[in-house]
């Protein structure tokens, strides 16, 4: 039986998952959006790509729950972009509303779905996705880890003119500024990073990925969609073909790096079960301290949900 993905939110990011997951044949895709006429249109100019493409996976668009049922995983990006003069408290205030009412409609037709998070603030809204749905912390998880390595990894690849499939970066803590990159993990080839690059171009580097969404930001004036659809459907390809990926997601720890009852990006090992392993790696004092301040972050914004 062909396997299903619900994306909910038909916007940049939403469209562009559901687009490379058909494409990829992943699985057929629901696209629902609230905006009449924007999840059916741009389904069917997805559609209308398939024969030049050569993919068969369908694509659906709706504004309602109905086309979600029997649905696999479930990604939510609907959700709204932080605005000039909006506040954190104001984004996470909207934004817990509108993830809230997605995981009330899209679970009753969906229910032993895994939901992946990519509403902003991410480490926020996956504990709202957590609370609503009260399902298990390994089948509600955020996407972060994925698309901050990935970028580092172009980063690195281009600082020293090799190929991004030689390239692998390691980024723990919350999305945002209090992420926490480590040049340590980060390897070309197997080969650490800092053996073949200068402490002031890794520093570089590392600064560049913590700013990289406000580096998109500032050029497009408006959120990146292309690299976080690409992370979203890497999580997707894991969990579909149960693959026991090790990524860096958003994961509800219990203990794990001396953190509990807080979202923070780990590395985990992705499966059919959703997230089946958090990763335990030693840290130094310094990498703690980090980590434990991006921690503090996110707990700053679990305290305004109202959920």
């Amino acid at each position: 039986m062909k396997q299903k993905v619900t994306v909910v939110g038909a916007g940049n990011v939403g469209a562009t998952a559901a687009q490379r997951i058909a494409e990829k044949e992943l699985a057929d895709v629901a696209l629902i959006d609230i905006i009449p006429g924007v999840p059916q249109g741009k389904s069917l100019d997805m559609m209308e790509s398939a024969p030049v493409e050569k993919f068969d996976a369908r694509i659906v668009g709706a504004n309602d729950y109905d086309v979600a049922k029997g649905s696999d995983v479930v990604v939510i990006t609907a959700g709204v972009p932080r605005k000039p003069g909006m506040s954190r408290d104001d984004l996470v205030a909207t934004n817990e509303g509108i993830v809230a009412d997605v995981v009330r409609k899209v679970l009753p037709g969906s229910p032993d779905a895994i939901l992946i998070i990519v509403s902003n603030p991410l480490d926020a809204m996956c504990e709202v996705a957590r609370r609503v749905s009260k399902l298990p912390r390994e089948r509600v998880f955020g996407m972060a880890g994925v698309l901050d390595s990935a970028r580092m990894r172009w980063f690195i690849a281009d600082a020293l003119n090799v190929s991004v499939e030689n390239t692998h970066a390691f980024v723990l803590g919350g999305h945002g500024d209090t992420m926490v990159p480590l040049p340590r993990f980060s390897t070309v080839a197997g080969i650490p990073i800092p053996e073949l690059l200068p402490k002031e171009k890794i520093d570089a580097i590392v600064k560049r990925t913590r700013d990289g969404g406000a580096e998109i930001v500032n050029l497009l004036k408006t959120s990146a969609w292309y690299a976080p659809a690409s992370a979203v459907v890497e999580m997707v390809d894991a969990v579909l073909k149960d693959k026991k990926k090790i990524l860096p997601c958003a994961a509800y720890l219990q203990g794990e790096y001396g953190m509990k009852d807080v979202y923070l990006g780990v590395p985990v090992k992705l499966g059919a079960k959703g997230l089946e392993q958090v990763v335990e790696i030693a840290l130094t004092p310094e990498e703690k301290q980090a980590l434990g301040k991006s921690a503090d972050a996110v707990r700053e914004l679990f305290r305004i949900l109202k959920v």
